[in-house]
């Protein structure tokens, strides 16, 4: 089967000029002239004219988190709450809207103490005033947070004798237990919360897709997966579900489970199934004063947030990953985990080519970006935080240290190789918002943050297209419009090359292909 699209503008990100493409079984044939590929034209060619419109390569996410956005369409949204009344009004509602009885779980999601008009977290007795005889979970924005209330701390068997849970932090105050939770405490308490029945989940993972699909991306990637989603995945690749490529990262210790279920999925695709390596915390959130800093936050001269990972578990992590030749991604938000990584990786002595990520590099010192080239750390960062959480990132660290978070202009300049990612369900996956994020760097309140460390809008377009492919070792299949690779493309409303830059936020995705067949249409 033969496609041509012309008549529009190509953004290749290749040295190639582009009047037109020959599409054939899923393969980009031929990029030139009309004439060119007209030549290739015979009864059973599709014709596509684009009328102007603009083709590029379809996004590639670098990082976000599938089953998060899977499970969050099962929640109550906490997004739009101000204060605690409204999260209390929200949390009566869905109860009654959805006939849940008393005993069932209730799990809502996105509040942020920051905007909210209390400026502190809900502690349980908010939720028990409201919901006394459900388990309740709210999990903050950042996902490294989150309050229980009174039957849900009952139902995880938590109380005042229970200590930090793998250095996460269980609050108390006076000894009694607030139901606030970080970091690791909070994470693997949740998997310990029963799951939606797996026809509801797979429901939603069919719905998580298509905003990924709408947003013009193909290759997605699922952060963080657990031993307890294998039976999720098997579903999803039995019911054949995938329609896009799925890169998977794996709790390190839970390689074994995987291998199991999954051994011919590793380091290569099958059913759309990819897994990709191993992922690792180092530290927790910015915005959640978790994240692991080497000076200290604003207000406080002796908190600098804290790691999750002492040496020892993370030279063992990455002796792992390099032995077994997967690639290892970190969760480095503070500029003190970044350097805990950069020391683990350039400890190892293995040759082997795995292209370690630093995942959010949010507070990585320009100082360190050298470090990044030298071992080749791929640096993957949360961009949209400039816009999204940028006057709070000010209110923590001070102008002159927040105004240089995700420094993509030093690592463009030094020759590092980065990507852009919104980790969604914590933003939601629009790319050109992201691509936007790097060339404005402006927050919400109208603040820029660092004009040296503004890029061009090419630049950025390529740390959500072609670098990412790099991320994935798939520079050879995606990322860039060039004959022999994947036709993974997108038609777009207008060029960001051409539009004014506060018009990129609002391009739209008209359609999306994977290998070259249409899987989303406006």
């Amino acid at each position: 089967m033969k496609t041509i699209f012309y008549n529009g503008d190509f953004i290749t990100l290749e040295n190639n000029k582009a009047d037109a493409i020959l599409i054939e079984n899923g393969i980009i044939k031929k990029v030139g002239t009309i004439e060119e590929i007209f030549n290739y034209k015979d009864s059973n060619t599709e014709i596509h004219d684009l009328e102007g419109k603009t083709m590029m390569p379809a996004f590639m996410d670098a990082h976000s988190h599938f089953s998060g956005v899977a499970n969050n369409l099962l929640k109550v949204d906490l997004e739009d709450c101000e204060n605690f009344d409204e999260i209390k009004s929200k949390l009566i509602t869905f109860k009654k809207e959805n006939n849940i009885l008393d005993g069932e779980w209730i799990i809502a999601c996105n509040y942020d103490h920051n905007k909210l008009q209390e400026k502190t977290h809900p502690k349980k007795e908010i939720i028990d005033s409201v919901l006394p005889n459900n388990p309740v979970l709210l999990q903050h924005k950042s996902g490294h947070s989150g309050v229980i209330n009174s039957k849900g701390l009952e139902y995880l068997k938590i109380d005042e004798n229970t200590k930090e849970i793998n250095g996460g932090m269980i609050e108390k105050i006076d000894g009694k237990l607030t139901g606030y939770l970080e970091e690791n405490a909070f994470i693997e308490l949740q998997l310990k919360i029963p799951m939606p029945s797996i026809q509801n989940l797979i429901d939603a993972y069919r719905n998580a897709q298509e905003i990924y699909l709408k947003n013009g991306i193909t290759t997605l990637q699922d952060g963080m997966t657990y031993k307890e989603m294998i039976p999720i995945y098997k579903k999803l690749i039995e019911d054949r579900i995938l329609k896009i490529d799925l890169v998977s990262y794996i709790k390190i210790n839970e390689k074994e489970k995987f291998m199991e279920s999954f051994k011919e999925y590793f380091d290569q695709y099958k059913d759309n199934l990819k897994i990709g390596g191993y992922k690792i915390f180092l530290d927790g959130s910015p915005q959640a004063r978790t994240a692991w800093m080497r000076t200290p936050y604003l207000d406080d001269t002796n908190y600098f947030g804290y790691g999750t990972m002492n040496e020892n578990q993370l030279e063992k992590a990455v002796k792992t990953a390099y032995e077994d030749n997967m690639q290892i991604l970190a969760h480095c938000n503070g500029d003190k985990a970044a350097e805990q990584y950069i020391d683990a990786i350039k400890s190892n002595k293995n040759n082997n080519d795995i292209r370690p990520v630093m995942i959010h590099a949010q507070l990585l010192g320009k100082d360190q970006i050298a470090d990044l080239k030298k071992t080749g750390i791929i640096p993957s960062f949360f961009i949209n935080h400039i816009y999204h959480l940028g006057d709070t990132h000010i209110k923590n660290f001070g102008f002159d240290r927040a105004k240089e978070i995700c420094p993509v202009g030093t690592a463009l300049k030094q020759g590092v190789i980065y990507t852009f990612h919104q980790d969604s369900p914590v933003i939601s996956p629009n790319m050109f918002e992201s691509i936007w994020c790097a060339v404005k760097r402006v927050t919400k309140n109208g603040v820029v943050l660092d004009e040296k460390e503004k890029i061009s809008v090419l630049d950025a377009i390529k740390g959500v297209t072609i670098n990412v492919a790099y991320q994935y070792f798939e520079e050879d299949k995606k990322g860039s419009i060039k004959e022999g690779k994947n036709a993974d493309l997108i038609i777009i409303d207008k060029n960001p090359l051409k539009v004014k830059i506060d018009e990129i936020r609002d391009i739209k995705v008209l359609a999306t292909f994977k290998d070259g067949k249409i899987v989303y249409k406006d």
